[in-house]
């Protein structure tokens, strides 16, 4: 029979005819066979099925030896022994390779035929053996799915005991060698096909052994740990995730993360390629198990290497939300990603790029399941930009993208942003924020954030940008000293310096940190400004006294001696300071002179004083007042009320202001362009008369300021200055004591600035108290920052019994305290006329936030010097309030918007810099304009504008000399050399980091 079966499968004859031939042999089965027979039958259909050269020719060895074998089970059962299934593993089948799939299809069906024969147990101990040799073998992905299998069928064939055990974590390792090389759906989808099969055996062994699961997982985590760079373990691993009981999550992250044996090095490996994992189709569980681990790690504070993972794979992560299948895993582990990385923005910004083209993509195809995955990345994204402000450039084509998806209130963005955190944001991370790459493209410094020292790092760029001052500092001589200009200098030199992309400022940040400020927390920049440059002055006043009382020795700055003198240095601080020479650093730079006048309405006497600043702190204006109109106080019929009068309010018909040139101060600006009309040109010169007029005369002023959405107008710095600068009436519990009536009188007060500072530092006054709720709330509302600002300045010739004296900050806001006390009678005194002096704005700081014990600061600047504006610019500014009166009165333009034009045209286009802690980027003055129209919580909080002279104030300097280096003195050996070796250590770690990461 056999000899027919072989003759017609190689036959020519027809198929039809071929099956019902082999359907006659199969039916044949039945009827008895000897022996030899039998064998031969065997050895036939087992020829067929191993070596069959098509498909046919397989199929009727399979069909025949079924048939045989069932009838004549102890002839098949003597065939199919030991020895011959032994031989088929271990040498193949003649042509037929050990490891051919085919074989263990033949021994897997053979298995089946003899189930119920005493023999099979034989076969079981022997195949108990054989897997486990296959299995540390590394079988291809194919032939290991085939062997699953077998062994799913037949569980007697699984190793037991102990070699259980070493059979899960072989097969552990081989699931880690599978690669899939083709590209090709079909065999993609048969790849995952395979894995799964085999991963379901290592879950079926698990749940039968449990002893067998934790060495398992160890021997996952030894593969995916491995530093071995010739291995890179198989994403297939993530297969097994999914049958990992998740109730042994805990267990097992605090097993790993506390283990001592396990390197850093190791667990960067392990954590990079679960998060690998999350490619893998079908595979669940994953996202919960790597976002375990990351947390884990944060509560043992391994935050070098949560650093370092999320910088290296949050763009990867990112990129699987294209694929649907891992798309909310993905998800998943990037909002824990990015929500739990909170120091920096340096996460973020890496996605930041990709997020439009994802956002209009998804948008585009409509479909449920889109847009709700939509809504929970852009929730995402709000809390991103909400945290890290400060970027608008970056910023506003994604708020365009997902303008049209909700945006989350500010209180769940808060809880949000407070449930991810890693549990320590202060220093123990500042050690891994400066990043190995060079300076950025800017060719500037960052400075590192420390834990909340924004505050610090806007002010601090704000001031090294300020190009006149930085360089003064960088020209000292204070060798020797420990004083907090030297720190300052030390920091300003690596600012300029160093190859570091970012600066952390460690021991100047200790030195100048105020001692009521709490570390790590939120605090004012503002505050801070003027607490630094308080002890700058009064540290230069001391040194200065111990200078003159020793002047043949060096000077040296110990805390001893610096006490020693403090005392005399204060006798120098209540003597006024008139020469130059005698002035401090901080006095040439940012101090100027504001002089208060006070006259008593009942009497007309005057008195008046005069005190230094260093900055001025503008008040908003009230809704009320965005048409001023100032009278005569004493024709007034407010002046009775019991309140404070800053104006009264003209009447719907009125469209001009009315201003009082004989006690309000009148600011040109032209980026607001206002224009005074109807003031004959004679108001303006010099009077010898410092009594309030008994008529008012009135200056007219066209209040053509930026209009809101709406029709209400948004105010800017020159109308906060002339706010600040005009006249109030002391009046009700505020009344002025006049020691001329001897008893509380009504009083109007002016103030009118003397002396213009080199750095004009204008605060803008942002934080009131909430009474009811006890706390300090935000104006939020915009206000125009001109470019060009010009400062009314009335120098006067001489005074008589003059008190002066100097004050760090004069906030002449606070309006309940009575000035009667301050201020004392004087005689009378020589006035020079107003004078427009040209300020170009240099920095501005902006606060990001809706209180002030939250939020956050970034800085915008640029490189300004003192004679940069030509000398006409300037000298024309002396007769600018004259020239514009008479222009307007003729029906002509203003000279100064002409002057005004071509300056803030000539500036417009400079270059601007936005320092944002360790980043610094590019940017315009169009982006500060705009920056509270397009995120209002980002508002001007601190300004900087420097004088435009006819000639700078350093020109006695070497800065045209080849001595100086771009525009900067020449450092002092003893710092330079300390940059120089800084940036070569820094270039020495930077190179073996390129190369770790190579």
């Amino acid at each position: 029979m056999d000899k027919i079966l072989e003759g017609l499968v190689s036959s020519s004859h027809p198929l039809s005819l071929k099956r019902m031939i082999v359907r006659k042999v199969v039916e044949s089965a039945e009827h008895w066979l000897d022996k030899a027979q039998c064998e031969a039958m065997f050895d036939l259909t087992t020829r067929l099925i191993l070596e069959g050269q098509d498909p046919f020719q397989r199929q009727v060895g399979h069909q025949v030896l079924e048939a045989y074998a069932r009838y004549h089970r102890p002839e098949f059962e003597s065939f199919f022994n030991k020895t011959f299934v032994l031989g088929l593993l271990q040498q193949g089948y003649h042509s037929l390779d050990r490891k051919d799939v085919a074989i263990l299809d033949y021994i897997h069906n053979g298995l089946k035929l003899i189930m119920s024969c005493p023999s099979v147990l034989d076969l079981f101990s022997l195949l108990q053996v054989e897997v486990l040799r296959m299995v540390c073998e590394r079988p291809e992905p194919q032939l290991c799915a085939r062997l699953s299998d077998l062994l799913t069928d037949f569980v007697q064939c699984i190793p037991k005991g102990k070699l259980s055990i070493t059979f899960c974590q072989q097969l552990v390792r081989t699931i880690g060698h599978f690669q899939c090389v083709s590209t090709q759906e079909k065999e993609l989808r048969e790849y995952v096909s395979q894995v799964t099969k085999v991963s379901n055996l290592l879950q079926n062994i698990w749940k039968a052994e449990h002893s067998t699961l934790l060495p398992s997982l160890q021997e996952v985590f030894a593969s995916i740990s491995s530093t071995d760079a010739s291995f890179e373990p198989s994403v297939a691993l993530a297969s097994l995730v999914q049958h990992i009981p998740l109730q042994m999550i805990t267990v097992l992250i605090r097993s790993l993360t506390t283990d001592p044996n396990v390197k850093d090095a190791s667990m960067t490996q392990a954590l990079c390629r679960m998060i690998d994992w999350l490619s893998w189709p079908l595979a669940q569980h994953v996202d919960t198990w790597v976002i375990a681990l990351l947390k884990g790690l944060a509560a043992v504070q391994k935050f070098t290497i949560l650093i370092d993972v999320t910088l290296l794979k949050i763009e990867l992560v990112f990129n699987r939300l294209w694929f649907p299948l891992v798309r909310p895993g993905a998800l998943a582990v990037l909002s824990h990603m990015l929500l739990s990385f909170q120091h920096s923005p340096e996460a973020f910004h890496l996605i930041v790029p990709h997020v439009v083209n994802l956002v209009h993509s998804f948008k585009s195809d409509g479909l449920p399941s889109s847009t709700a995955f939509l809504v929970q990345l852009t929730e995402l994204i709000h809390c991103m930009m909400y945290h890290y402000s400060g970027f608008p450039d970056l910023y506003e084509p994604i708020l365009e993208a997902i303008k049209d998806f909700p945006k989350p209130s500010e209180e769940k963005i808060k809880l949000i942003l407070s449930q991810s955190a890693w549990t320590s944001q202060s220093n123990s991370l500042a050690s891994c924020l400066s990043r190995l790459s060079g300076k950025s493209e800017t060719g500037k410094t960052g400075l590192i954030n420390l834990g909340n020292t924004c505050y610090m790092n806007s002010v601090i760029q704000a001031l090294f940008m300020a190009t006149d001052f930085r360089r003064q500092v960088l020209s000292l001589n204070l060798n020797g000293c420990n004083s907090l200009m030297k720190k300052l200098q030390h920091l300003f030199a690596f600012l300029a310096h160093t190859q570091r992309e970012a600066y952390a400022p460690r021991i100047f940040f200790e030195a100048s940190r105020p001692p009521w400020f709490t570390p790590r927390s939120q605090q004012d920049c503002s505050e801070y400004l003027r607490f630094l440059l308080d002890r700058l002055h009064e540290e230069e006043k001391i040194l200065k006294v111990q200078s003159s009382h020793k002047p043949s020795e060096s000077l040296g700055c110990s805390e001893t001696s610096l006490q020693e003198v403090a005392g005399k240095a204060a006798f120098l601080t209540e003597s006024p300071c008139t020469s130059d020479g005698e002035k401090t650093l901080i006095e040439k730079m940012f101090g100027g002179k504001l002089r208060t006048h006070i006259c008593c309405l009942n009497c007309r006497s005057t008195s008046q004083k005069v005190e230094a600043f260093t900055d001025l702190s503008l008040a908003f204006c009230p809704s009320s007042l965005e048409n001023l109109s100032f009278q005569d106080p004493a024709l007034s019929p407010n002046t009775q009320g019991g309140g404070l009068l800053r104006a009264s309010v003209p009447g719907p018909s009125e469209e001009l202001g009315v201003y009082n040139p004989a006690t309000a101060a009148f600011v040109c600006d032209s980026a607001v362009n206002e224009r005074m009309v109807g003031s004959p040109p004679d108001e303006f010169c010099c009077t010898e008369n410092t009594s309030v007029p008994n008529e008012s005369s009135k200056i007219l002023v066209n209040k053509d300021v930026p209009h809101k959405p709406g029709g209400e107008t948004t105010p800017s710095v020159t109308d906060l200055l002339n706010y600040f600068l005009a006249p109030e009436i002391l009046t009700g519990d505020n009344q002025y004591y006049c020691e001329n009536c001897a008893s509380l009188q009504n009083a109007e007060k002016t103030m009118q600035i003397t002396e213009e500072p080199e750095y004009l530092i204008l605060t803008l006054l942002r934080f009131s108290y909430d009474q009811k709720y006890h706390v300090r709330r935000k104006i939020l509302d915009n206000v125009s920052l001109p470019l060009v600002l010009e400062l009314p300045v009335k120098r006067t010739t001489s005074f008589s019994s003059l008190s002066e004296s100097w004050s760090i900050d004069v906030d002449f806001t606070d309006i309940s305290e009575n000035l009667a006390k301050k201020l004392k009678p004087s005689g009378t005194e020589e006035v020079c006329c107003p004078r427009l002096v040209p300020y170009l704005l240099s920095s501005v700081v902006v606060h990001s936030g809706i209180s002030s014990e939250s939020g956050h600061y970034y800085s915008y600047a640029r490189n300004i010097t003192g004679s940069e504006s030509s000398y006409q610019v300037c000298h024309q500014s002396e007769t600018l309030a004259l020239a514009s009166s008479r222009s307007h009165l003729l029906g002509r333009d203003s000279p100064s918007a002409v002057i005004e034009q071509d300056l803030e045209n000539k500036e417009m286009s400079k270059e601007w810099f936005l320092f944002n802690d360790s980043r610094v980027t590019f940017t315009s003055f169009h982006s500060v304009q705009k920056i509270t129209s397009r995120f209002p919580k980002d508002t001007a909080y601190v300004l900087l504008y420097k004088k435009q002279n006819s000639t700078n104030g350093l020109s006695a300097n070497n800065s045209t000399s080849g001595l100086w280096v771009n525009g900067d003195p020449p450092l002092q050996k003893e710092l330079m050399d300390a940059i120089t070796k800084d940036n070569k250590l820094y270039l020495q770690v930077s190179w073996k980091y390129k190369l770790h990461h190579l």
